[in-house]
């Protein structure tokens, strides 16, 4: 029998399975089957008209099943099938010319001393690392992934080096942000890179951009640079990155990680796809759980960061097989690596044959974050209930239960006494233990997941549901402020 592997984010919704046994001959039986054994995944994987969804893709051990036969692809009972989605191998291309050292540029005697290790590879040299010098690399973001990325490139040699940040340092990011420590918690996180930075090595100029990437200054920002590196973790900036890139012709070294699970591959080249040719479309708003929402390995960013460096460094030094066309899954819980081939799609809007997107684009809209026009609907407070007003209706006693959505180990962490835990993909196949002649107030860590629980309850015919409104984060800043925060 045919098995499906399930993504880290779809695992929820398939009783935390990571493969799931099914029946059929094709793709789309296969994807039917899965969808009658875990239906909370149909939402996920089809859109209302009953598609595939534009960013979610489907391979065949290594095939994209979008370039064989789609849904009706045959499949064998010893094939692979698995599901990528947006977290957010097959082309043959030349990597960039590397930068040329400029005229006169050499090598101190410390210098000579700190990068010996590089000196004595035949794939580097005293060429490779002039070029190394005269490199410049942009780094968008000082977190997770930008700080292995920005710590290499900088121990490396890596002439310029330019970061883009607007955030400040947080206890939350030291179990994985490594360019900044416990002293530099409510620092500007540029100001703590580059303390770092030049620490490791003085001779990289360092340079910092603090502001948020708009479609107003990507261009001018990235102009300059030879290697973008994306270290974003939102998938406005994260198309926004992809288009300036292919707009402009500079490659970019994405990746992306959650929980256990990473992702990296290089963009944008002229003869390799770019983002949009993967997932032409974004997942609409909070579909896809961010890091804060559901959570990250410490020591994942580390991995996919410094896969991201050597990248860059390889492309700088013009040398090796680049991760172009291909597209690499790191599993960190198994260690494991598999690659899929990519392939330029000749419709693609921004990269393909005849483009459409030819300029920067309002990429919240985009991403349906806001309105193409203005629409003057507020949020419906009928269906949102705030801690001060749930802490004086449970001390009044009134007939309503709270049902807390996170996982278990969030549950562990902190909680509103006398809430019934059932974790979101529970929440379909759960639901009859609930009291429908009851209020349900539904919870979780900032109110995103549990909106969903409050549609799905309502989809079913529960009259009385009300979404706690900043999830129990609120809830400690309100109400009980002994409890810890995460």
């Amino acid at each position: 029998m045919p098995r499906i592997l399930i993504p880290t984010p779809l695992r929820p919704y398939t009783d935390k399975q990571d493969a799931v046994d099914v029946a059929g001959a094709t793709v789309g039986e296969l994807l039917a089957d899965l969808t009658r054994k875990h239906s909370g995944l149909k939402t996920h994987l089809y859109n209302d008209q009953g598609k595939l969804r534009s960013f979610v893709n489907v391979y065949v051990n290594d095939e994209d099943i979008r370039y064989l036969q789609k849904e009706q692809t045959p499949v064998k009972s010893e094939d692979t099938v698995s599901i990528i989605p947006s977290v957010a191998g097959g082309v043959e291309t030349a990597a960039p010319a590397p930068p040329a050292p400029p005229r006169g540029s050499a090598l101190t005697n410390d210098e000579y001393k700190r990068y010996s290790r590089h000196l004595i590879m035949p794939e580097v040299g005293l060429d490779g690392q002039l070029k190394l010098k005269a490199a410049k690399v942009l780094c968008i973001g000082a977190g997770g992934l930008g700080s292995p990325v920005a710590m290499y490139l900088a121990a490396a040699g890596v002439g310029t080096l330019g970061i883009v940040d607007f955030d400040t340092v947080d206890f939350s990011n030291l179990q994985r942000q490594i360019l900044h420590g416990t002293p530099d918690v409510g620092r500007p996180k540029l100001a703590s890179a580059k303390d770092r930075l030049n620490a490791l090595n003085p001779n990289v100029n360092i340079e910092t951009y603090e502001t948020a990437l708009t479609s107003e200054n990507a261009l001018k920002l990235f102009e300059p640079y030879d290697v973008i590196v994306d270290g974003t973790d939102n998938f406005p900036t994260r198309y926004l990155v992809n288009d300036a890139c292919v707009l402009l012709g500079k490659p970019n070294a994405y990746g992306s990680i959650f929980r256990f699970e990473g992702q990296a591959s290089v963009f944008a080249m002229k003869e390799g796809p770019c983002y949009r040719c993967l997932y032409p479309e974004p997942p609409p708003p909070g579909l896809v759980p961010s890091c804060a929402e559901g959570g990250v390995l410490g020591v994942l960013p580390g991995l996919v960061g410094v896969i991201q460096a050597t990248e860059a460094i390889k492309l700088i030094l013009g040398t090796g097989e680049p991760l172009i066309g291909r597209f690499l899954i790191v599993d960190a819980l198994r260690m494991k690596f598999r690659e899929l081939r990519l392939r330029k799609d000749p419709a693609c809007p921004v990269c393909g044959t005849h483009p459409t997107v030819t300029k920067l684009i309002d990429y919240e809209q985009f991403c349906g974050i806001r309105p193409a026009a203005p629409e003057p609907v507020a949020v419906n407070a009928a269906t949102e209930i705030t801690s001060t007003e749930l802490k004086q209706r449970l001390d009044r006693g009134d007939k309503l239960i709270v049902v807390d959505v996170r996982e278990p180990h969030e549950y562990q962490i902190n909680r509103i006494p006398g809430s019934l835990l059932i974790p979101l993909g529970d929440v379909p196949k759960r639901y009859n233990e609930l009291d429908p002649d009851l209020e349900i107030v539904t919870q979780c860590k900032s109110g995103v997941r549990s909106a969903k629980a409050a549609d799905f309850l309502r989809s079913v015919g529960f009259k009385k549901v009300l979404n706690l409104k900043g999830g129990i984060l609120d809830w400690v800043d309100k109400v009980d402020p002994s409890q810890p925060k995460y």
